[in-house]
């Protein structure tokens, strides 16, 4: 991992070095001025994730090649297991070189198509136009300094008058598993690394303590945002005092105490909402006892292996309509890519799980084994957290709009050619109302852009290619198929003829000796060439 992710680092550096620069200096979002400051402090960035991404490969090689093959090594030895000293050493050797591999390719198509897929869309979106205002820069400053005084020092106290009662509640719950055999003791694998964590708990406390030490520079140091993107020095400073509440509740939430706290918290906000503020999602899940709440055991790989299993069965359905055509595919095998096939494709299966979801009016996400995803039982994982909501929202605005069954099947089209007008053409008549029209366009472009933010995600890309190439070769097999039984057909049509040509023919030279009139010759002549 660290040889295979270091060399991609290094050899794409170069590469996103100057593709970086053009894509800012291209981009329409930025002015002058930013585009100048940014290029000015780029190579600091550069050289950081230089820096960050090499470290972060060595250590990240060395937790997976030691972690890997002893979880393999507990799996061996677990319950029905057969040749267990055999398999003590095997398992996890090879399966952690090949998962190795796997890492540093998904590091790759992250470090190429996602990287790619960022600067893209900055160069072609259009939207709300960023300047330096030079007005407030100076003020910006010295809000993030006094945030910084401010918060570095009553954020750390906070810290450790909080850390005893972290300390013991987190003895108090680990010793209930462990009597109860519940939680991190509920599986016998699992013990010796729980009763480690017993022991470790109070280096997790004193990580916690330094992680909100660190955090608060960067909590301190967002009131210059605060004082420039409302253009008010007044509202930086009631940042600085209400970030320090932020901060209380937050702790509060995660180590379940009593809600509220003591400190203010004025608004620093004209007519947005205010960042940061108490959301439920901050509280920590409460051990779950009941079947009906329980979370899903549906993890992130699993989810892209089944949607990328729809995908090949819509994918057959649309070449042999003609939807996708070859040079789609051939496209998707490339760098740039196809939009119908990266995107609108995936797009096209996303939606139809909305539909169904929509049709069997269900909470959450309906999936094609009948699995329902919803706010309560999604898994943790933050690919859940990332992209159900949206999904979630749209399914709402779908069910909003109350579609008929020709409506389901433009909009489908919609997303599946992106919006291609030469191509939409063919599909059937839009929808006789403009504003029906612009509506369906517009979820049609939601969806798009989702799933191109979920096509970003880390093993995405080596997925789609495993699915390319195998509806690639799945349609060479039906072309080839195809060939040969319509070659096979064609040359028994032919043998046909010249067996038929053949008798005609015998019958002609029989006829010819008996004297035959002209007329019966011409006949038999007539009769040969309809044959051919």
């Amino acid at each position: 991992m660290t040889i295979g992710n270091s060399s991609v680092i290094l050899g794409l550096l170069p590469y996103h070095c100057y593709f970086t620069y053009y894509s800012i200096v291209s981009t329409k979002l930025l002015g002058p001025f930013l585009k100048l400051a940014v290029c000015i402090f780029l190579p600091v960035v550069l050289i950081l994730w230089v820096v960050v991404g090499i470290v972060g490969s060595i250590l990240g090689g060395i937790l997976y090649g030691f972690l890997s093959p002893m979880f393999a090594t507990f799996d061996a030895v677990g319950e029905g297991k057969t040749n267990v000293f055999i398999h003590c050493f095997y398992d996890g050797t090879w399966s952690t070189i090949k998962g190795s591999f796997t890492v540093v390719k998904d590091f790759k198509d992250v470090c190429v198509h996602s990287y790619y897929s960022f600067m893209e869309e900055l160069r072609q979106k259009d939207g709300q136009y960023y300047e330096i205002r030079f007005l407030y820069l100076l003020p910006a400053l010295i809000a993030a300094v006094l945030g910084f005084l401010v918060d570095f020092p009553m954020i750390s106290l906070i810290a450790f008058c909080k850390s005893p009662y972290m300390l013991i509640k987190g003895w108090h719950r680990l010793f209930h598993d462990l009597v109860g055999r519940e939680g991190p003791f509920l599986e016998t694998i699992c013990v010796p690394f729980a009763g480690l964590a017993i022991l470790l708990w109070p280096l997790a406390v004193i990580g916690a303590v330094l992680g909100s030490m660190v955090s608060s520079i960067f909590l301190g140091a967002y009131a210059a945002v605060i004082v420039y993107q409302e253009s008010s020095f007044w509202y930086g400073l009631c940042y600085i005092v209400a970030s320090l509440s932020i901060y209380d509740e937050y702790s509060t939430d995660v180590l379940d105490m009593p809600e509220g706290s003591c400190l203010p918290r004025p608004r620093y906000r004209r007519h947005r909402n205010e960042s940061f503020s108490k959301s439920d999602s901050f509280r920590p899940p409460a051990r779950i006892d009941s079947l009906t709440n329980a979370r899903l055991d549906l993890k992130p790989l699993e989810l892209l292996e089944g949607l990328f299993k729809e995908c090949h069965v819509h994918g057959e359905k649309m070449v042999s309509e003609g939807l996708i055509t070859s040079k789609d595919i051939d496209d998707a095998k490339s760098i740039k890519g196809s939009r119908v096939v990266s995107i609108g494709l995936p797009a096209y299966c996303f939606l139809q799980a909305l539909l169904r979801s929509v049709d069997a009016n269900r909470l959450g996400i309906l999936l094609s084994d009948n699995t329902e995803i919803t706010a309560t039982n999604r898994p943790k994982d933050a690919f859940f957290d990332w992209f159900l909501n949206p999904f979630l929202i749209l399914k709402e605005q779908i069910r909003a709009e109350n579609l008929s069954r020709e409506e389901k099947d433009y909009l489908g089209k919609l997303v599946l050619l992106c919006g291609d007008a030469a191509r939409l053409k063919n599909i059937g008549s839009p929808p006789e109302s403009e504003r029906k029209r612009a509506e369906l366009d517009a979820l049609a472009r939601r969806l798009q852009g989702i799933t191109k933010s979920v096509s970003r995600y880390p093993t995405f890309r080596r997925h789609f290619e495993e699915f390319v190439n195998k509806l690639s070769e799945d349609l060479s097999k039906k072309d080839s198929g195809s060939s040969n039984s319509s070659g096979s057909s064609n040359r028994s049509h032919q043998s046909k003829n010249t067996v038929l040509r053949f008798f005609s023919s015998r019958s002609f030279k029989r006829s010819t000796s008996h004297n035959m009139s002209d007329q019966e010759s011409q006949s038999v002549l007539a009769r040969d060439v309809e044959i051919e």
